[in-house]
Order: structure tokens, then C-alpha cells, then sequence
């Protein structure tokens, strides 16, 4: 249903403004009715009453006045009442400072051209003036005021995007122009996306070159982009409406603004033949246009020459033979230039007499989709050609296709790709008419986004990406610059198929940052973390006691088999020799020292290169004294604990334990080792012990959590025992924690919580290291560098609607554990924001109908349904309204309490839970309204319709009414018949429909509604038309000379409709081809004049109304013969010769050799009387149902066509004629040949 035309409520609209600093402005508006509510706003935020705003409204008048204005009060204003609203701007001027800037005393500043006094006249949407054109005409916008010291802060847009929208501009041929958007960045998440149109579809960025320019910028202290499209050398066709789309993540916005191109003008009184004299002797080639003449001696009459004189009238009524003559008595030297200005005017005068319709003048498509150029010719039979960049188009396979449709020809081009992409031209005889067609390449979509990565320093990264077309062109940014190919050095891009890549050979620190690869139809970004290297110590080394002549071996093992060191003995470097040797196999590094001398104890350190710690560890030298030793000596344990106190002994898990335990006695006593009950060997098993003459050694191999405990060693011997205890503790890494849990989803933030590892190692556990990686990602990256002492973290900077995972590691003073179970995957998202413009629809006793719009931002977590809730008066309650949720922006909500007062609210539900909620201002009374009934009838119903025979009638007639109005339909005051006219009423139209007009449904027809005792009705009159019938009788009144007057009578059908005339047609016996005397002739009488002596005529007349011609005519049954005047001439008699003849071949086929894929063609000439007929053979097979062949007759003359012939095209080809006096034939061989 056509939607009814809105009327403004408004009768006098409030205007902008401009104002000085510490002024007072005020803006009136009138609206069209007393009492309404008015909301004035300032930047799309209502405005309150204060001291420096007041807000009146007496009657129909309302009025908001601003005192003391401020620099920040230059801002957008509008006044809304009910749906309709208007914007106005105020323009706030800083005073000028004269003090600072005192006048000079000579020199004085030159007057302003006369241009400039008149004001330029405001935007149609009362916006400011679009900015004055430069010189060059380039309209440059006003500079800021260099009075203050600091910028001003840019305005808040709380809906759009743009600082500063594109003005309306001006410009003359050949003049530059420039257009600037300016958008504020501080809120947005990355750059905005800025793209320029002309008109609905033409993308101006691929048009980039010699006429159009774009340029963007970006200032870091006001947070600005500033986006420019400058057009350079402006044309006449680039004149009309332009757009500006602003893009960036979930935002959106765009404006509109027009370009208007205007010819150079000239003076009025300035005579135009002074323009085309030339600056030198009046030659073909004398120089340039000389207008000097425009701007010298403008007051000195001019003499002997008449102003009022208009050359051009004169030129277009002369023959070209006067042009000269004309030139020089008018003193135009310049003739050549003269003539070419009236060859054009004459030539946009000249309308197109093949063509009906053309073809715009230019189209744009997507690759890959199908493109359709039509244009619509005066002769349905015209022949027409196509040309592609000037040549002509070949039926080549399924990629062009013709069409021949009535008066329409259509070129269709399959599967359009970037060859298409160019000017194609139909051509008619010698009119042509032109286009051209921009072929765009779809987005380049990215199917494998980019992975975050965390690498050490010096290490080799490899970033990668899939996109959606092979050799598809990328750009890869770092922290937003762009990355270039003169940073080859540094950056190494490669392609392979639809896989991207960049790769960094060497890491370094300040490689770290965030990534993003970016195509014309996404990106994608991911972040580098580069940390520094940290060596792990894997096994340190341990002090050594030793004897003479024993051997030496420092041992440490750290993660990085890379790394190298050396060895210092009391801060002096160890020197290898014959004794001392110096071994790196891959993580171990070793000391050894073979024959140990007491000047080898001391302090010994291994430092790695490149890193800041050492490992230590010290040699004790051990004497041996020789003293007298009865034979009879209990075994004495040396050790520093006694039996009563157990010494402990803490191993790291998975290292050697070496105890050497000295013992004494005389003889050689025994040694027990035993933990516990259980007595331990002293060969077998990861833990034994070996006995010498002078100590023990107690060894575990790979240290084991089950090793820990205490030991007793027992020494006897004939002389007695002694007995030591010994505690070992086993140390190692914690366990992994349990799977953490995540809790307080947001849109790029999460809390992680888990619990202590149910065993830390022997040792208190330090803190935690956190990983998170993407679901579908195998990389896991770490997200704190410090050890987390909590049990509690909360994760940032991740990307709404991607699914993560995290896991724990727990960290003592032995190392970090094997990390934790992931979490469930889970996805950042957050709530929708809230819906907006919440309004009641209907309300009725016990029913409303709210509607409303969607959140502005949905997010990642997409936007499950809508609640609704109510709250009493009074009350601070609410209420469901529904029961679940809605995914409609509208609803009705049933069975509330008549004559109560409601407020509603709605909020957006998504996985994240509620948004905040869009709450109606005013409650609302639950109260049926009554509403009159009206019909709001069309306005092109309230006249006669008319449609022809068989067209389809649909008439959509709107009102209004509650309840709903019962409706009536009526044709001349009996109801209509349901079989003929189908009728379909809504609560707020109804609707008649018929299928195929006919004559008898013709009519008055009449719509009446009704509720209860009122009711309204409306009337339509439509009329079906058909053609008229022939006319009736048609005679030949009288004949005289070379005219002949005819007669005939109206139509007795003139198909419900006027005859608007008559078409009248002459046919001369002989050949009885009929020509149109008269076209819309109206009388029923005319007189046919300039017909032929000697000549027999008949006539016939066609009626004709509205829907054409008749079917038939009505023909004369008498002929009119045109006498010859004079004395009457009696012509011989004489016999007549016999003509008829056989045929004869006069020029016979001769044979001929083609190339394949050309047309071939086969000439010969025939004579005969009557006219043989001809039939073509191929090896003695007949051709005339063969598509491939087409065959031509002209004057005698046959020719036979092959199109595209290939080798199996080769043979015998015969051509025989025949009539009814014989028959001739000619033969020839043709021969096809494949080009080498």
C-alpha cells in the first residue's frame, strides 16, 4: 500500500545561525497547531532549562534562546515534535584580536571582489553554506583561527561517526574541487574504513588517477582522521549526487552531498564575436583566443557594428555557403572555432532517429556475474552490430549471446571477468550509441585467520594466511603502519597458491606488537610476544671431596644446548691442559681433573655465556694421615650427626644421590644399611650401596618420590658397633593444578579461578603461569611473565566471538609443573546495548501494541530474543508480559486491566544475559480510542481510470477506523460480483483486484466503511477501453484532376472511448502496395490530391482511439481512375515477343581453398524466365534445412554462405536452377585448410 504523503507540522522552520563569542541567539519555530509538546535538543541530547538556555512556547510559537554563546556551543540543534523533526546549526565566531595585530599605516588591504559581498546562499537542509571556491576552484574549508593557543575540543557525535560531513560544492570546467570528512578516533577500536560513491553504485576507488585523488591523514594529538577526495579538471559529467560510507567494527555511517559543474559564463553585455578573434593575423593557425578584448576599453561605444545583432540566430538560419561572408561582416576572425561550436549545438539538438532507447552511460558488476546491455530501436527490423572497445563482437561459444526481441536488442556477456571490463558500442547504420562496463572483483575473503605467537629473542616466526582467491593482494601492517618491500631486509613475504605468509628470520624485542593482514574484504590481526631468553639450570654442579691422585668431575646441565661457557677457579679462568679437560656434548657441560694435587681445592664456577649467573660448587682436598692404630678399634661412623639426631638429606627428584659416609675400625668392620626393616644390597637395584676400606657410599639412582625416608647405617666389627640415622627427602616439581574454572564472561575480559596442586613438591609452591590458546589453535601463548600469588586472574585483550581455552602451571623452587587440564572452551562476549525508540503501536480495553528497534551493537554473541515487562502506577514491580522470549521487534500484549496505567520496557537477551533496558518515558493508559472512519482515496482515483482489455486492475484504496470498519464495495449500486472482481480488506485497506479487464466491468464502483452509526464512502469510475471496429462504409464522392474526395462513416464500435482519428491508405491497382495519406486524420471526409494520370486507386480507411488502430479497415469496393487530360492517345498494337527462357548459368562456381574458422562464400550467376529456382548441394546433398549454410539471390546474383567451416565442411558443391523450361546446374570443389 502506497504510504500516505506526511505533512510537516511545522509552518516556520528555526534557521542557523552565526554568532560572535559572548553573544545572544535565539531560534523560533511555529508549528501548525497550538499546545503541542516540543523537546528541543543539542547534539542529539535533550536540552534542559537553565541560565544560559530558556525554552518558551506561547501558542503555536516555541522558541529556544541562548545567552552568553561559548566556542562549544557550535554544535548540531534540532526541535522535535510528535515524528517529525528538524536540525539547525549555530555558528559560534571568536572576536578578533586588534591589539595584537595593529593595521599597518600604508599599504592598505585591497577590496573584496564583488563576488564575495553576496552572502552564499544555505544548504537545502539548513546546514552551513558549502565553502567558497578558491582559486583553481578548489573549495577549501575555512582555516582556523589563529587567535588561540589551543584547539578546540572536537564535538561528540553520540549517533554518527563524522566530525565534519562533505559540503554541498560548486565548481566551473576544468576547475579542482575538494571535499574533506573529518572523524573522531578516540572511541573507535581501530582505523575506520572510508569509501566514496557517485551515485547509488560506482565505487570511486578504482577510478583513482589523472581526475580523482584521495588522501587520508591522521593527527595523534586530537585523535582525527581526516579522509579527502579531490577531483581535478572537472567535467560536466561529473556533476551529481555523491556518498561517503564510514565503517569501523561494529559502526556504520554515511552522508550524502552533490557536486554541481558549471560552463564558463561570460558578461551579458559583452559581444560574443570578440571571444573568437584571435591574437594574430586572423590564420588557420594565428595564435591563441585573444579575450583581452572582454576586459579593455568595456565603456568606449562600439561603432559600426549593431550590439542587438545575434550572430548565432543569423548563423543557423544561413547556408554554409554565407558562413565566411557572415564572419566577416560581423568582424569574427576566428571562423574555424565558430563553426565547431555550431556543429555541436546543432548536434545535441539532433535526436537520435534509430534508436528509442539507449543505454546508460555506464554499468557496473561483480566477476562472475552475468551482464545484460539492451537498447530499443525505431525498426524491429534493423540489423545492428556490437562492438567491444571499437571492434566487433563474434559469436564465440556461451560467452556472448544475442538477442533479437520486438524492437529490443540484447548483448549478453556470461560470466563477466576483468577482459570485460571495457567500452562496448551498438552500432545502426551510422548512428551508434555507447557505454561502458566496470567489471569489480569480488572481496577477497580470509578463510585461516593469523595465530598469536610468543618466541624468545633471535628466533624465526612465520605468520600465515588463507584467503579466498589465488595471487590475491595483501597488505601487512605492524601496530598499523604498513609493511613494505624496501623492508626486505628486515621482512621476507612469500606466496604459495591461496596461503600468505610473513616471516621474520631474527627476532628482536622490538619486533613485538600485533600483526594484521588485510584484503578488500577483511582481516585479520594476531599478536607477536618476543621474550627475552632464560636459561634453565637442569642439573647444577655439586662439591666434590676427593683424595690424592683421584679424579675430578664437575657436572652441570642447562636447557639451551646452544649456549657456551666457561670455567673459573677462585675467579680465574680454568686453562684445559694434559690434567685438566674441558667437554660440551650437547646440554652437559664438565670439568675433570684427573690426578687431584692439593693446589687443586678451592671454589669452582661454570658462567655461560650471555647470561648474568654462575653455577658453583667447591673441591675439598683430602689428607691422608698414617697413625698408629691398636689392632683392636670399634668402627666409628665420622659423621656430623649423631645416632640420637638424624641429619636430613634433600635430593631433587630424578637426581643422583652420592653419600660417602667415612667410617674407622680395627679390623675392617661390616657395614648394614637398611630403611626401615628392609635391608638394602649393596649391588642390586636403583639403590645400593657400595663398601670400601675406609668408607661407604650410599647411592640412589634417579631419585624417586618413594625413596624418601629414613635410613640407618650400622658399622661392627670384634671390637663393637656404632649406628647413624640419616633422613632423605625427595623434592621435585608441584602437580599440575585441577582444570581452571572461568567465570565473569565479558566482551574481551574473563576471570580465571582455580585451586593449589593437592601436592607441591616437598616445596611451598611460588605462584602460577597461565596459558591461553584459541579452540581450533594449537599454540598456546602465556599471559603473565610475573608469578601470579593468587588463586584468582583476570584475562584481557581477547577477541569477542572467538572460543579459548586456558590452563595453569604451578611453580616452586624446583621448577614448574605439567600443566593443568584446559578449561572449558568458553567465548567473550558481552550484552547487546540496549533496543532503542520504544513506541506504542495500538492500544485497545485490554490490548497494546508495542514496536521497537533493534540494539544498535549486538556483538559476537549475536541477539537471542527480546523480554518485555510492565510496571503498574505507583509501583515499583515489573511484571513478564510474555512468557519466554521474541525474536519480532513488535508485539502484542493481551488481557491487561482497562484504565490502568502502564509502564513498559524491553530488553535484548543474547548468551551474555539482559541489556540494559529501553523504558517508555509515560505510562500508558490501557483504553480503546475510538477513531472515526476515513477513506483516504488516491489522489490519481479521484479521476476516470481507465485500462485497456485484459490488463490486470488493482486498486489499493487506505483508511483508517477503530474498531476495524466493516467495508463495502458496490458497482452502480448493486454488490459486485465475487467471480469477476476479487476483493481482500485489511484493518487498514482494502483492496480490489481484477485479473483480466473486460468491457462490461466497466462501472461506477463504490467503497463505503462503516463502525456502528458512522461511516464514510468513496467513489472510482473506471472505464475499460478496447480498439474501435472498422468504419462502417467507406465511397469515392468525386474524382477530378489529380484528387479524388472521399467519404466515410464513424465506427459502429468505438471500444468505449473516444475516436481520437482516422489513418487513410491509397493502393495503386497495379501493384496494390498501400501508402498512408493521412495519420490522425479527424473528419470523416478528406480529399486525396497528387495522385498519378493514368493510374487505378483503391482506398481503405483504420479508426483510431486510444489503444491504437482498428484491426481491420474499411476498404472502398469502387476504384477511382485518374484520367489522362488532353487529346487521347491510341498506342500500336504490337506483338509480344517471346521471353521466356531456360535456365543459364552466365558465371559458373570455380573451386577454392579457405582457412578453417573463417566464412566461406560460393558466387555464381544464373539467367531465366521466369525466375529459376535454386537449391545448393553438398556431395549430392540437398542444404536448405541445414543451419550451418545460408543462401542469397540478388539480381541474378547466388551466393551460398558457410559459416566457420572446418575440415569436414571440404567437397563437391553443386548449384542447380530450374523452371518450367528446363534446368542448369554448376559445380565447383571447395578445400578447407587447418592454419599451421
Amino acid at each position: 500500500m502506497p504510504e500516505p504523503v506526511k505533512k510537516s507540522v511545522f509552518t516556520k522552520k528555526p534557521k542557523s545561525e552565526e554568532v560572535s563569542v559572548g553573544a545572544t541567539v535565539t531560534f523560533v519555530a511555529e508549528t501548525d497547531k497550538p499546545g503541542l509538546k516540543v523537546k528541543w535538543q543539542r547534539d542529539n541530547v535533550d536540552i534542559a532549562a537553565n541560565e544560559r538556555f530558556a525554552i518558551k512556547s506561547e501558542g503555536k510559537q516555541h522558541s529556544l534562546t541562548i545567552s552568553n554563546a561559548i566556542v562549544e556551543d557550535e554544535v548540531v540543534y534540532a526541535i522535535i515534535v510528535g515524528t517529525s523533526k528538524v536540525k539547525f546549526e549555530l555558528k559560534v565566531k571568536e572576536q578578533e584580536k586588534t591589539e595584537e595585530a595593529p593595521a599597518p599605516a600604508s599599504d592598505p588591504a585591497p577590496a573584496a571582489p564583488e563576488a564575495s559581498e553576496t552572502p552564499a546562499p544555505p544548504a537545502a537542509d539548513g546546514s552551513a553554506p558549502p565553502p567558497t571556491e578558491a582559486a583553481g576552484g578548489e573549495a577549501k574549508p575555512p582555516e582556523p583561527s589563529e587567535a588561540t593557543a589551543t584547539q578546540p575540543e572536537p564535538p561528540k557525535d553520540e549517533i554518527g561517526l563524522f566530525l565534519e560531513r562533505p559540503k554541498d560544492g560548486e565548481v566551473t570546467v576544468g576547475a579542482n574541487i575538494k571535499f574533506t570528512v573529518r572523524i573522531a578516533g578516540a572511541n573507535l577500536i581501530k582505523k575506520p574504513v572510508v569509501k566514496w560513491f557517485k551515485g547509488k553504485w560506482m565505487d570511486l576507488t578504482s577510478k583513482v588517477g589523472k581526475h580523482l585523488q584521495l588522501q587520508e591523514s591522521y593527527d595523534r594529538n586530537t585523535k582525527i582522521y581526516t579522509f579527502e577526495i579531490q577531483i581535478i579538471g572537472a567535467k560536466t559529467t561529473y556533476a551529481g549526487g555523491y556518498r561517503c560510507e564510514v565503517s569501523s567494527k561494529d559502526k556504520f555511517d554515511s552522508c550524502n552531498f552533490n557536486l554541481a559543474v558549471h560552463e564558463a559564463s561570460t558578461s551579458g553585455e559583452v559581444d560574443i564575436r570578440a571571444a573568437f578573434r584571435r591574437t594574430g593575423d586572423g590564420a588557420d593557425e594565428a595564435g591563441e583566443l585573444d579575450f583581452s578584448a572582454l576586459l579593455k576599453k568595456s565603456n568606449e561605444p562600439k561603432q559600426g557594428i549593431d550590439l542587438d545583432v545575434d550572430v548565432w540566430d543569423i548563423l543557423k538560419k544561413a547556408p554554409p555557403t554565407e558562413y565566411e561572408k557572415i564572419a566577416f561582416q560581423y568582424g569574427i576572425t576566428d571562423l574555424r572555432g565558430l563553426l565547431k561550436r555550431l556543429k555541436k549545438m546543432k548536434k545535441e539538438e539532433k535526436k537520435s532517429e534509430a534508436f528509442l532507447k539507449k543505454m546508460d552511460p555506464a554499468y557496473q558488476i561483480d566477476k562472475g556475474q552475468k551482464m545484460k546491455l539492451v537498447v530499443e530501436v525505431a525498426n524491429p527490423n534493423a540489423e545492428v552490430k556490437w562492438l567491444k572497445n571499437g571492434q566487433e563482437i563474434r559469436v564465440s561459444g556461451s560467452k556472448y549471446i544475442f538477442e533479437s526481441i520486438g524492437n529490443k536488442r540484447i548483448l549478453t556477456i556470461n560470466n563477466c571477468s576483468l577482459a570485460d571490463d571495457a567500452a562496448y558500442t551498438c552500432v545502426i547504420g551510422e548512428e551508434k550509441c555507447g557505454t561502458e562496463l566496470f567489471v569489480k572483483e569480488p572481496p577477497v575473503q580470509i578463510l585461516q585467520p593469523l595465530e598469536d605467537q610468543m618466541v624468545m629473542v633471535g628466533e624465526r616466526v612465520e605468520f600465515v594466511c588463507e584467503v579466498s582467491e589465488e595471487g590475491a593482494q595483501v597488505k601487512w601492517e605492524k601496530d598499523g603502519v604498513e609493511l613494505t618491500r624496501e623492508e626486505t631486509f628486515k621482512y621476507r613475504f612469500k606466496k604459495d597458491g591461496k596461503k600468505h605468509y610473513l616471516i621474520i628470520n631474527e627476532t628482536t624485542l622490538e619486533d613485538g606488537g600485533n600483526y594484521k593482514v588485510k584484503t578488500n574484504g577483511g582481516e585479520s590481526l594476531a599478536e607477536l610476544m618476543v621474550q627475552e631468553k632464560q636459561l634453565e639450570v637442569l642439573q647444577d654442579v655439586a662439591d666434590l671431596t676427593v683424595r690424592a691422585k683421584e679424579q675430578a668431575v664437575f657436572k652441570c646441565e642447562v636447557s639451551d644446548e646452544t649456549v657456551t661457557g666457561i670455567w673459573v677457579k677462585n675467579g680465574k679462568e680454568v686453562i684445559a691442559n694434559n690434567r685438566i679437560k674441558i667437554t660440551h656434548i650437547g646440554r652437559v657441560h664438565k670439568l675433570t681433573i684427573d690426578d687431584v694435587v692439593p693446589q687443586d681445592e678451592g671454589d669452582y664456577s661454570f658462567i655461560p655465556n650471555g647470561f648474568a649467573f654462575s653455577l658453583s660448587a667447591k673441591l675439598h682436598f683430602m689428607e691422608v694421615k698414617i697413625d698408629f692404630v691398636p689392632r683392636q678399634e670399634p668402627p666409628k661412623i665420622k659423621l656430623d650427626c649423631m645416632s640420637q639426631c638424624a641429619d636430613t638429606i634433600i635430593v631433587v627428584a630424578g637426581n643422583k644421590l652420592r653419600l660417602d659416609v667415612p667410617i674407622t675400625g680395627d679390623p675392617a668392620p661390616t657395614v648394614i644399611w637398611m630403611k626401615g626393616d628392609k635391608l638394602i644390597s649393596e649391588v642390586d637395584g636403583r639403590v645400593h650401596v657400595e663398601t670400601h676400606q675406609d668408607h661407604c657410599v650410599f647411592i640412589i639412582e634417579g631419585a624417586e618420590k618413594s625413596d624418601e625416608g629414613a635410613y640407618t647405617v650400622v658399622v661392627k666389627n670384634e671390637a663393637g658397633e656404632d649406628k647413624a640415622n640419616i633422613n632423605v627427602k625427595v623434592i621435585e616439581v608441584p602437580d599440575p593444578p585441577e582444570s581452571p574454572r572461568i567465570s565473569n564472561i565479558g566482551e574481551d575480559f574473563c576471570t580465571v579461578n582455580w585451586d593449589p596442586p593437592k601436592y607441591d613438591g616437598g616445596q611451598p609452591v611460588l605462584g602460577y603461569i597461565l596459558e591461553r590458546k584459541k579452540k581450533k589453535s594449537y599454540r598456546w601463548m602465556r599471559l603473565n611473565y610475573d608469578l601470579v600469588k593468587e588463586l584468582t586472574y583476570e584475562s584481557k585483550r581477547m577477541i569477542e566471538g572467538v572460543i579459548y581455552e586456558m590452563r595453569i602451571y604451578a611453580v616452586n623452587s624446583i621448577g614448574m609443573s605439567l600443566p593443568s587440564q584446559p578449561s572449558q572452551p568458553f567465548m567473550p562476549i558481552a550484552p547487546t546495548s540496549e533496543p532503542t525508540m520504544l513506541v506504542v503501536d495500538d492500544v485497545s480495553d485490554t490490548t497494546i501494541s508495542l514496536k521497537w528497534r533493534p540494539p544498535e551493537r549486538i556483538g559476537a554473541g549475536g541477539l537471542d530474543g527480546y523480554t518485555v515487562e510492565y510496571c503498574k502506577e505507583g509501583s515499583t514491580e515489573w511484571v513478564q508480559a510474555l512468557q519466554g522470549l521474541t525474536e519480532r521487534t513488535s508485539v502484542m500484549i493481551r488481557d491487561l486491566p482497562t484504565g490502568e496505567k502502564l509502564t513498559f520496557r524491553v530488553r535484548a537477551i543474547n548468551l551474555a544475559g539482559p541489556s540494559e533496558p529501553c523504558t517508555m518515558k509515560e505510562p500508558v493508559t490501557i483504553r480503546e480510542i475510538m477513531q472515526r472512519p476515513k477513506i483516504w482515496l488516491p489522489r490519481y482515483l479521484r479521476q476516470r481510470l481507465i485500462k485497456k482489455v485484459g490488463e490486470t486492475v488493482n486498486i489499493v484504496i487506505p483508511f483508517q477506523g477503530k474498531p476495524r470498519p466493516v467495508v463495502t464495495w458496490l458497482k452502480d449500486g448493486q454488490p459486485v460480483d465475487p467471480k469477476q472482481v476479487g476483493i481482500r480488506n485489511s484493518e487498514a485497506d482494502t483492496i480490489l483486484f481484477i485479473r483480466k479487464a473486460e468491457r462490461d466491468l466497466s462501472g461506477e464502483y463504490k467503497v463505503q466503511i462503516q463502525i456502528e452509526n458512522c461511516e464514510d464512502s468513496a467513489t472510482i469510475h473506471i472505464q475499460i477501453v478496447d480498439k474501435p471496429s472498422a468504419p462502417q462504409s467507406i465511397k469515392i464522392v468525386e474524382i477530378w484532376g489529380f484528387n479524388v474526395a472521399l467519404e466515410w462513416t464513424p465506427p459502429k464500435d468505438d471500444g468505449n472511448t473516444e475516436i481520437t482519428g482516422y489513418t487513410v491508405q491509397k493502393a495503386d491497382k497495379k501493384t496494390m502496395e498501400w501508402f498512408t495519406v493521412f495519420e490522425h486524420y479527424r473528419r470523416t471526409h478528406c480529399v486525396v490530391s497528387d495522385l498519378i494520370m493514368g493510374n487505378e486507386y483503391f482506398f481503405r480507411v483504420f479508426s483510431e482511439n486510444m489503444c491504437g488502430l482498428s484491426e481491420k479497415p474499411c476498404t472502398s469496393k469502387n476504384s477511382a481512375y485518374i484520367q489522362k487530360t488532353g487529346t487521347a492517345y491510341k498506342p500500336p498494337s504490337y506483338k509480344d515477343q517471346e521471353l521466356e527462357e531456360a535456365p543459364k548459368f552466365t558465371h559458373p562456381l570455380n573451386d577454392r581453398s579457405v582457412v578453417a574458422g573463417y566464412n566461406a562464400t560460393l558466387s555464381c550467376a544464373v539467367r531465366g524466365i521466369p525466375k529459376p529456382k535454386v537449391t545448393w548441394y553438398k556431395n549430392k546433398m540437398d542444404l536448405s534445412m541445414e543451419a550451418r549454410y545460408r543462401s542469397f539471390s540478388k539480381q541474378g546474383v547466388l551466393t551460398l554462405e558457410v559459416r566457420k567451416p572446418g575440415t569436414f565442411d571440404g567437397g563437391v558443391y553443386t548449384c542447380k536452377a530450374v523452371n518450367v523450361h528446363g534446368e542448369a546446374e554448376t559445380e565447383c570443389r571447395l578445400e578447407v585448410r587447418v592454419p599451421q
